[in-house]
């Protein structure tokens, strides 16, 4: 028996419904759809509902996250148990890595100062920047930040990667830098691409000190988890010119509040956690799902099996 956890969309899980006992349910009703269930597909991935019905939870032998981050789904009783976590890893990776590179671009050619122009009816020739030859930092070397390193080199932009450690020779990045030398590394960056998941190690990562680092005319882009940025670090680099920009999807508290100051910042693109929602997403995970759900079932090995430790998948 699978129970899944929605809010106001249902997800379309018609072969599994064929194979098994389907109960959708809503953080008020999880408690008795996972009573008794093997499985659970979390497909409210921001819900912490799992954690509160976890006491009946005797059954479970299977968590399925419908997103490639898992760390608001990770708490201590699960991580300690025997109970298998998967997630959407692959889903996000090309919609990411486009929005990436479109959030680039929009910086290099002006793009939100050619829409204000034109509202103003104002014509004004200017210059723009070229992204050939620019250097930009992904601070992630999953298969997101993968697919985003490859988008980014095929434009003539010069990529390397930042993970848990230091390595030369990647397929991807070239050469991958150890988080720890963050510093170090974005003195002569353009762009600084966040897509790390979030760790206690990644947690505020992106703080004053790599921000004082960076040259005047870089721009971030946080596509990952708000909290790999300390917030009010970056404001208040945007305002005393300390980086050039910033390009965000992703906030410690969200929606962003109408009052942050983010909001007024003309040299910061504002995007409410869409940047990997291409059309037909919802179906692509619901087709993920699905599969492994036959893999569970038929005793084969799933696919994108999370380390709970270390808070997502391996390799």
């Amino acid at each position: 028996m699978i129970a899944v956890l929605h809010a106001d969309h249902r997800p379309r899980l018609g072969p599994v419904e064929d194979m098994a006992e389907v109960r959708y349910a809503t953080a008020d009703t999880l408690g008795d759809a996972v009573d008794g269930a093997d499985a659970v597909l979390i497909w409210d991935f921001f819900s912490g509902a799992l954690q509160t019905v976890w006491p009946r939870a005797k059954k479970l032998r299977w968590v399925h996250a419908a997103s490639a981050g898992v760390d608001t789904l990770l708490f201590d009783s699960l991580v300690d148990s025997d109970v298998l976590v998967t997630n959407s890893r692959g889903v996000f990776d090309r919609p990411i890595a486009e929005f990436v590179l479109g959030s680039i671009l929009a910086f290099a050619k002006g793009s939100a100062k050619s829409i204000a122009l034109q509202a103003a009816g104002t014509w004004e020739h200017r210059q723009t920047e070229q992204i050939g030859g620019a250097r930009a930092l992904v601070v992630g070397t999953g298969s997101i930040g993968r697919e985003t390193a490859r988008l980014l080199t095929a434009v003539g932009m010069q990529v390397e990667g930042v993970g848990r450690t230091a390595r030369t020779d990647d397929s991807d990045f070239g050469r991958v830098h150890a988080s720890t030398e963050l510093a170090s590394l974005v003195r002569d960056v353009d762009y600084l691409v966040l897509l790390a998941p979030l760790t206690d190690q990644t947690r505020g990562l992106v703080d004053k000190a790599v921000l004082a680092a960076m040259p005047a005319t870089a721009r971030l882009i946080n596509v990952g988890r708000g909290e790999l940025v300390v917030t009010d670090h970056v404001v208040d680099a945007l305002r005393a010119g300390v980086i050039a920009g910033a390009a965000l999807d992703v906030f410690e508290t969200e929606p962003l509040p109408p009052d942050h100051p983010l909001w007024s910042m003309e040299q910061v693109l504002i995007t409410p956690h869409m940047s990997g929602d291409a059309v037909g997403w919802r179906d692509r995970l619901a087709d993920l799902f699905i599969d492994n759900a036959f893999r569970y079932f038929d005793g084969k090995p799933l696919i994108n099996v999370v380390d709970k430790k270390r808070g997502y998948v391996p390799g």
